[in-house]
């Protein structure tokens, strides 16, 4: 695969040159990035009037994503607003000499637990460590859920924090990579995300084939797709 940048006046494109059938235009969240995958017979001046015939399209997607609604500048203090699992909790922070931890106090608060002279990017620390393993508790069930279920192996996985994408899968090495994000989302969201990259073991691009298997699989995945899309995004 070759990729590369061209631009279509003031707009900035990212090509992916493939060996597939057809041309794929994406715009991705926070800011609205463009890519297009390319068949490999196909030029540049093919893409940019491609790009050109598209950028209708392209300016509203650009638009929604430049008005969502996006988590201020967190301090972890008392009373934000911090998400997990969907839902919306009010952040208590209690200040205390053990072992910082976080819990779930009630359906309405979080109960994070520090030192005294800890600073922000410290309490932002025991959130995030928090976060990921709840998303490591979550995300095996969930693996050995569907891979029977699709005939697959997933190898290895793991949590990391992504700026654009809320899934990676290395198909040669059967690994698949989660967004730490996720663990802010629905559960269903976080499923949608695992089935997602894990048809990918099953089909390297985002084709007819690969729609026709997620309809298989999870049939409401655009549902949650567009869920994330419309979901605020973090800010750290």
């Amino acid at each position: 695969m070759k990729t590369y940048q061209i631009t279509v006046g003031e707009l900035i494109i990212d090509v992916a040159r493939k060996n597939i059938k057809n041309l794929h235009l994406a715009v991705y969240p926070p800011d609205g990035r463009v890519r297009i995958a390319t068949p490999l017979h196909i030029d540049d001046d093919a893409v940019r009037l491609f790009a050109i015939s598209k950028l209708g399209w392209i300016k509203k997607h650009q638009a929604n994503f430049a008005s969502q609604q996006r988590q201020t500048t967190r301090e972890f203090v008392s009373g934000e607003t911090h998400y997990f699992q969907g839902k919306n909790y009010l952040l208590n922070v209690i200040y205390s000499p053990g072992y910082p931890k976080v819990e779930i106090r009630d359906n309405t608060h979080i109960n994070l637990y520090v030192k005294p002279e800890s600073n922000a990017a410290q309490r932002q620390q025991v959130i995030i460590s928090w976060y990921r393993q709840q998303l490591k508790e979550q995300i095996p069930p969930l693996i050995a859920k569907w891979e029977p279920n699709m005939g697959v192996k997933v190898e290895d996985w793991g949590v990391k924090l992504m700026r654009t994408k809320w899934g990676t899968c290395n198909i040669q090495a059967k690994r698949i990579w989660l967004n730490l994000e996720l663990a802010k989302k629905d559960p269903q969201c976080l499923e949608y995300v695992v089935v997602h990259e894990m048809v990918h073991l099953l089909e390297r691009y985002h084709g007819d084939r690969f729609v026709s298997l997620m309809n298989k699989f999870l049939p409401n995945w655009k549902f949650y797709k567009d869920e994330l899309n419309r979901s605020p995004l973090g800010s750290y």
